[in-house]
């Protein structure tokens, strides 16, 4: 069980020391790569590492959405890949258990040619992210809105995990349990939110009791990583006694 680095409004170091005693895991998120301090110092990166061994925690890693592998123009997918490279050297030390990944769909796609051209590009990517540093299942893809069916020949061609996301999924108006059992052999992470009506990243007391009750169902038989993707301490407090009160009806 783990929640994001976004709880408090601190560092990421500070997070860690305030949530560590409680979780198991802490999702270290670096959604943006802009910005000059975007990228962790090594010395940051050091006492994250100090923290983990000093809690007995893990980490698993957001990588930054800023950029796109899958972009049309070589120099954008070049700057993409270099920055999601720099983000993976920076971040080995702490050994994630994952690190994921968003391949954002340019709209609109009206056209065969309009997916070839965005499933190329992918390809072209992630041959230059997959290698001797990195495996191919140490990168998780986040399923956003469209159906990851889109993306399975690329999945399987480079053997990468999957991020499963339930918000998007009830965004979307996909099915849950479809999806679970679809990529439960390659899933290495659940992110776990309430969502009301467009909103998502709520606390689990959002979520229609009838859809815990399925999530809870197939969560019992999940042994990876569930992260609450939540960036409050009040979200985070909610979705926890939800947690517990599904668990405990469950196993009762």
């Amino acid at each position: 069980m783990g929640t994001t680095s976004f709880i408090y409004p601190d560092d990421y170091a500070k997070n860690v020391e305030m949530l560590a005693p409680f979780f198991d895991e802490i999702e270290l998120l670096f959604f943006e790569s802009r910005f000059e301090n975007s990228l962790p110092s090594k010395t940051e990166i050091q006492k994250l590492k100090n923290l983990a061994e000093k809690h007995c925690i893990s980490y698993n890693i957001h990588l930054p959405v800023d950029i796109s592998l899958g972009d049309a123009g070589i120099a954008h997918r070049t700057h993409a890949v270099d920055t999601i490279n720099r983000f993976i050297e920076r971040t080995r030390l702490l050994s994630p258990t994952t690190s994921t990944l968003h391949l954002v769909q340019p709209s609109p796609m009206e056209k065969k040619t309009d997916m070839k051209l965005w499933l190329d590009s992918l390809y072209w990517s992630m041959e230059r992210v997959i290698g001797k540093e990195i495996n191919g299942e140490d990168l998780s893809i986040e399923n956003l809105f469209y159906p990851m069916k889109q993306i399975k020949n690329l999945m399987d061609d480079f053997q990468l995990s999957v991020c499963l996301d339930i918000g998007h999924l009830i965004l979307s108006k996909q099915d849950i349990e479809k999806n679970f059992d679809a990529w439960m052999k390659k899933l290495a992470i659940v992110h776990l939110h309430g969502v009301d009506g467009e909103k998502d990243h709520l606390g689990l007391d959002q979520m229609p009791f009838p859809q815990m009750e399925k999530i809870m169902t197939k969560l019992r038989g999940f042994t990876g990583t569930v992260s609450l993707e939540i960036f409050s301490f009040s979200k985070l407090y909610n979705s926890m006694e939800i947690l517990e009160r599904f668990w405990d009806k469950n196993t009762n």
